[in-house]
């Protein structure tokens, strides 16, 4: 290593004022750092799971980790790496300090027992060399209100006795929470992650600083006939009007919802929402009830797809205990890593009464890298797909084929959440 490179350590009291501002400057967020901000941050940031890179006792660099638990297919939940706030600045580009902060990063979260890491890629050609691939899509709508052949003049759901209620944030953070932590558990919830309490706080600005770029909404719950929260949808509203008449924009901020009632009252709702013109619907699963829901889906326009939450493995065996399989199958996996930590030889027994992996010496029926099995782990893709584009390779006849019954999920995986 050149000995005039930048020092990377995790960050001390005294270094975090400085890591804020390359963080902030890394991500071309200009303007003044208040003791406010600096303090509302730091509330959120654990100095053990941080690293900067320091030069001339300035940070250039900054990398951050938080726990979390990650929902896999079949309802139980793993121990993840979260990898979040990865900056360099653009005067150290290309001097390999995301790699050294990435490669101590992982080799932490593998001795402290996480089974995998997960990020949100703000670009895509990053970090596949690090061993990630992307796991769960999502997609973005835009719905013109006055096309959807929806009643514009619902006011409840169909259920008889439920009903949607709006509630004030202090609610929202009590209720949501519990009804996030019981939707995330069921079993074709792939891809979502737990919220913290701190997220409620942010969410619903218990916890907010100048510059954050927190908007109040407004939230709804809907509650079945027995009073139970089932779902909750959170949306704004911009002033937009046209020639005299009310032309507004209403964006989904958040819809959570624990069966299909719950979603499309909750969809109906925002749609009917009077002098609203058209409803943006946020970060969803690309295959959402949405817009097939709608008596006209044509009212629906896709304005984004792209590739959201992305997983590599730390601890291949345990991951693949975890989730659920559908069918019995057994399949013997030969890994690349190219951070060396999670490669080898695995033999995965699965049933749908539980599954079994462990090391083996047994020659391999199908070669990937680790990034290749990430993208296939939670459900969304096809080894079939992988081999034809030439990122995974069959050594035995039909093992493609078995790999995506016994690792496609019926719905896909979605992760609504930016961390």
């Amino acid at each position: 290593m050149n000995a005039n490179a930048p020092d990377i350590r995790t960050i001390t009291e005294d270094d975090y004022p400085s890591w804020v501002r390359a963080l902030r400057a890394g991500f071309l967020k200009s303007g003044e750092i208040t003791a406010e901000e600096l303090s509302a941050r730091r509330g959120g940031i654990e100095p053990d799971r941080t690293q900067g890179a320091f030069e001339d006792g300035r940070c250039v660099a900054t990398f951050r980790t938080l726990p979390q638990r990650l929902t896999v297919p079949g309802g139980a939940a793993v121990d993840s790496l979260a990898v979040t706030n990865v900056s360099v600045l653009p005067t150290h580009r290309r001097r390999g300090l995301l790699t050294r902060m990435m490669r101590d990063a992982l080799a932490d979260g593998r001795e402290r027992g996480d089974v995998c890491s997960t990020l949100d890629s703000a670009e895509y050609p990053i970090y596949g060399r690090y061993g990630y691939g992307p796991a769960t899509w999502t997609t973005e709508w835009t719905v013109d209100a006055s096309r959807t052949g929806l009643d514009p003049h619902w006011s409840r759901p169909e259920e008889e006795g439920a009903r949607i209620d709006l509630v004030e944030p202090a609610e929202a953070r009590v209720l949501g929470a519990a009804l996030h932590e019981r939707v995330r558990a069921l079993p074709d919830r792939q891809g979502m992650t737990d919220r913290t309490e701190r997220w409620w706080k942010l969410a619903t600005g218990a916890v907010d600083w100048p510059g954050s770029g927190f908007v109040r909404t407004f939230t709804a719950v809907y509650r079945d006939a027995a009073g139970e929260v089932q779902g909750l949808l959170a949306y704004t509203a911009d002033d937009h009007w046209e020639n005299k008449a009310p032309r507004l924009n209403a964006r989904v901020r958040d819809l959570i919802a624990a069966d299909a009632a719950a979603e499309q009252a909750l969809w109906h709702f925002v749609l009917s929402l009077d002098w609203v013109a058209t409803v943006h619907s946020g970060r969803r699963a690309p295959d959402s009830l949405l817009p097939q829901l709608l008596p006209n889906p044509r009212a629906a326009r896709v304005v984004s797809q792209a590739d959201f939450l992305w997983l590599r493995p730390l601890d291949v065996p345990a991951l693949l205990r975890t989730r659920a399989y559908p069918v019995s199958g057994t399949l013997v996996l030969e890994l690349d890593d190219p951070m060396g930590i999670a490669g080898g030889h695995f033999l995965l027994d699965a049933s749908p009464e539980g599954a079994t992996c462990a090391p083996t010496a047994r020659p391999a029926d199908l070669v990937m890298g680790v990034g290749a099995l990430s993208s296939m782990y939670l459900g969304d893709e096809s080894a079939s797909r992988l081999r034809e584009l030439g990122l995974l390779a069959e050594e035995r006849p039909g093992a493609a084929a078995l790999a995506d019954v016994l690792l496609r999920t019926a719905r896909r995986p979605w992760s609504p959440d930016v961390f």
